[in-house]
């Protein structure tokens, strides 16, 4: 495993301090629009990355102060006018972690490091392709296709991992475009999906992580792509199918066996887990009947009973649902619907009688939420 130092002493003690103008951390956008009176809960509020379209450097990011009520668009380049070509290109994962904010740049072959109060830029640390970013004590790990692509799918993927402060990077090599992970029981699992490939692959990758060493691979599923710890012992993947034949489906492993040991018969293009609760929906596209099919379902995680339900119940109308979550304080649903995929798309805030509180207009695919507390 080869290792690189990515930061200079200066930096390094810059990235420790933080050190900034009180007003800084007022979150300020390129747009602001009242959308709700606000509420006193322990979410403040939360981050929205707005993909933006491959090779385009469109991704943008919004922000939602709950506390207030207001929501801002495209707050990053406001917030950091220095910054040349701004958040970057395809932004594929939005995550914060011990007071950073921390952005897969896909198209960008980086992740970009953010204060979490602010969202003041503090450095980028090159992975290449990037998909999927989760942490586990002082270490970060992203998914990256590495050099997969549509020209060249049967190159193998990674994870790397680097340190939050020092920014020592190392990888690991896994299956084909590896998606999502969890962390349990020591071990990091890895969704391989072969998403570019004519022949998808089907198995979750284990990484040790005390010795960052691939230990096994589990069969699973075709296509594999989201990855949820219910914070029981066990995993929940996704898979995606073929989009023919073979449908969507998602699988429980449990993490004390590595065994597959439960499959629920559902899709879930998008899962949030909440308590007890795994909330998923599924967008099925198939290309014999060139549509799509959707489905919402509420998993009791104690059981894995599985309820149908409807998230909207007032007659809203999406387009292009794209991403699913929920507050874990008040319970309310949040829709983000990517329209034309194109243009700017719209979030969704509904409460969960299923009834439509506010929505507001987004950047271009707003996809990956990360929470403020």
């Amino acid at each position: 495993m080869k290792k690189t130092i990515f930061l200079s002493a200066l930096c390094l003690l810059a990235i420790m301090s933080s050190c900034r103008n009180d007003d800084d951390n007022e979150i300020i956008g390129g747009d602001s629009t009242q959308v709700s009176d606000g509420t006193q809960s322990a979410v403040k509020g939360f981050y929205l990355l707005n993909e933006g379209q491959l090779g385009r450097n469109n991704s943008t990011l919004d922000y939602f102060d709950a506390e207030s009520g207001i929501y801002y668009t495209n707050i990053f380049a406001t917030r950091n006018p220095s910054v040349v070509k701004e958040l970057g290109d395809t932004g594929n994962d939005l995550e914060i972690y011990k007071d950073r904010l921390y952005a897969v740049m896909n198209g960008s072959h980086k992740v970009s490091i953010m204060t979490a109060d602010s969202a003041h830029h503090i450095t980028d640390i090159d992975i290449p392709n990037g998909r999927a970013i989760c942490f586990d004590g002082d270490y970060a790990y992203v998914s990256s296709f590495v050099d997969g692509s549509w020209g060249n799918p049967d190159a193998l993927g990674a994870v790397y991992r680097f340190h939050i402060v020092t920014l020592e990077k190392d990888s690991v090599t896994v299956g084909y475009q590896p998606e999502e992970m969890a962390v349990a029981n020591g071990k990091l699992y890895v969704a391989n999906s072969g998403g570019m490939r004519s022949s998808y692959d089907n198995r979750v990758s284990v990484i040790d992580l005390a010795s960052f060493t691939l230990s096994k691979n589990i069969e699973v599923g075709l296509n594999l792509h989201r990855v949820r710890p219910d914070g029981k012992g066990s995993i929940y993947v996704s898979s995606r199918g073929n989009y023919y034949d073979v449908g969507s489906n998602l699988y429980v492993i449990d993490s004390r066996t590595d065994n597959v040991v439960d499959t629920l018969n559902i899709g879930a293009t998008g899962m949030c887990f909440v308590g007890d609760s795994a909330y998923t929906y599924n967008a099925e596209w198939n290309y014999t009947t060139y549509s799509y099919t959707y489905s919402y379902n509420i998993i009791d995680l104690n059981t894995r009973d599985i309820s149908a339900t409807e998230f909207i119940t007032d007659g809203t109308q999406l387009s292009a649902l794209y991403g699913l979550f929920i507050n874990p304080t008040t319970h309310d649903v949040y829709l983000t619907d990517a329209g034309d995929y194109s243009n700017s798309g719209t979030i969704y805030c509904f409460g969960s009688d299923g009834k439509l509180k506010w929505q507001n207009a987004t950047g271009t695919c707003p996809a990956h939420v990360a929470l403020k507390y």
